[in-house]
């Protein structure tokens, strides 16, 4: 695999939540990837199973739920 950039490689988004792999689940084309945040919240996204294999992810390994939105919902009770 070639490594593009350097490994303390900024990014502009400002959303960067830094946890733990709790669950991949694989599909037939795309992975859903469980990341666990320090309080205990979930962050969930759907990648590509090449794209999974390619960042090394398993179970347990530190890694970033990075979120870039041009418009945040927010809801109230």
């Amino acid at each position: 695999m070639e490594i593009i950039g350097d490994a303390n490689m900024k990014i502009s988004a400002r959303n960067q939540l830094k946890g733990k792999v709790k669950k991949i689940t694989d599909g037939a084309v795309n992975s859903e990837v469980v990341i666990e945040l320090p309080g205990g919240q979930e962050v969930v996204a759907i990648i590509t199973k090449e794209s999974a294999k390619k960042l090394g992810l398993s179970v347990g390994k530190p890694a970033y739920a990075i979120i870039k939105a041009s418009s945040v919902m927010l809801g109230v009770d």
